[in-house]
């Protein structure tokens, strides 16, 4: 028989959570001293805490390790509800190491703040082009709200263009439009050779040309691409001019490795 003290050192948790597990009737002592009150535990329940302890630690709630443990569930429910809390671990890590990327570039651009830009722009204009495209709404233009939409319209429009058998006639293009309300529409673009007035479960548009744009070339992934942005919009300001419509990504080169992902980073100008 262990005392509250000496059961929670061996359980390694706090006295606090053990009476805390008492009150909601989780883990109740072996024996309550009627006259002291004090709490007694015995040797056997350390298995029942090592349960509650572990189960907490995946995420579950006190309710649910409760049910887990006084309705012995079966193991598929057990099996399926462990899996489920495992995509949501999976989910949270893959948005943190997104947000830690964007962490770090904008500490990059703090760094290099009044140095000499390292990205070359350069003017040019482009030509009218024909596309096959899918859209989709964004929150916002932060990277974790850009990115989740942009990847899968760009897989969907892939499979589209591969089932109705229409190869691409040249780079993918992305390009956003912001809405009234703040959000923003995000196009999901490849380059085609197809009538318009055809049957298609993606929409054919004709993108304008364009007869001066501000350009720079970014390499490597697209999660660190707010770098070369904000450089092409610092140089736009400090040249004279202003931006006047919306901007484009072109991908130049793709492969499975984004590290060798070639991206033009397009911006429609005026001078001011």
């Amino acid at each position: 028989m262990f005392s509250i003290g000496d059961f929670a050192r061996h359980g390694r948790v706090s006295v606090r959570m053990l009476r805390h597990y008492d009150a909601i009737g989780l883990l109740r002592p072996d024996r309550v001293d009627a006259t002291s009150g004090y709490r007694y535990y015995e040797a056997g329940q350390l298995a029942r805490l090592n349960r509650i302890v572990a189960l907490k630690d995946l995420g579950f709630t006190l309710e649910q390790v409760r049910r887990i443990l006084d309705e012995r569930l079966g193991g598929a429910e057990l099996r399926g509800m462990l899996m489920l809390r495992r995509a949501e671990l999976e989910q949270r890590i893959t948005g943190d190491r997104a947000r830690l990327v964007q962490v770090e570039t904008r500490l990059r651009i703090i760094e290099k703040e009044g140095a000499m830009p390292a990205h070359d722009v350069v003017i040019k204009s482009v030509p009218a082009v024909r596309v096959a495209e899918l859209t989709g709404i964004a929150d916002d233009f932060e990277p974790e709200s850009i990115g989740p939409v942009i990847g899968p319209l760009f897989d969907d429009l892939c499979e589209r263009l591969e089932r109705a058998e229409v190869t691409p006639a040249g780079a993918g293009i992305a390009y956003y439009e912001e809405r009234g309300d703040g959000t923003v529409l995000v196009h999901a673009a490849m380059q085609v050779d197809l009538d318009p007035a055809g049957e298609h479960d993606f929409a054919v548009v004709d993108l304008p040309a364009i007869g001066r744009v501000a350009t720079v070339v970014h390499r490597g992934s697209m999660d660190l691409v707010l770098e070369p942005w904000q450089a092409l919009a610092r140089w736009i300001d400090e040249n004279g001019y202003r931006i006047v419509g919306p901007s484009r990504e072109v991908t130049l080169v793709y492969t499975e490795d984004t590290a060798g992902w070639v991206t033009e980073l397009q911006e429609p100008i005026q001078p001011k």
